[in-house]
């Protein structure tokens, strides 16, 4: 008993120590995109979408190409119907290559009234300013 207490809390411990351990407050990290375009008006939290982590994995192409999002932020008019009619964040967001859009959660984490833009970046100009 005490060694399977002990072994959990060593894993706690490494866990944190490698910055993988849940901290309890959720926030934006460099590069992020938090679309916060209709979410506070509709009662959910806005969106943090982490782009760099979805940039490491994937071309750009895939998403701004393929999927059809435009390279500005603030330019893309995204519903969570088109989500869920596999558009957009629904092609990948599907529960079958990744969490599907049931999981509120896990996307719209962002702190009620943040502002859109990108965590980090400079403003753009053009069609896309947010």
């Amino acid at each position: 008993m005490r060694r399977a207490r002990w072994r959990r809390c060593a894993i706690a411990g490494l866990l944190a120590l490698a910055g993988l351990a849940p901290t309890g407050t959720l926030r934006a990290e460099y590069g992020d995109v938090i679309i916060n375009k209709r979410s506070d008006q509709e009662g959910v939290r806005p969106v943090v979408f982490p782009h760099w982590f979805h940039r490491i994995r994937y071309r750009c192409k895939v998403c701004h190409q393929e999927l059809g999002f435009k390279m500005r932020a603030g330019a893309n008019d995204v519903l969570m119907t088109d989500i869920i009619d596999g558009k957009f964040c629904g092609m990948c967001h599907n529960h079958q290559i990744a969490w599907g859009p049931d999981r509120c959660e896990l996307c719209h984490s962002g702190l009620p009234g943040l502002p859109s833009g990108i965590v980090g970046g400079a403003q753009t100009s053009g069609p896309g300013r947010w």
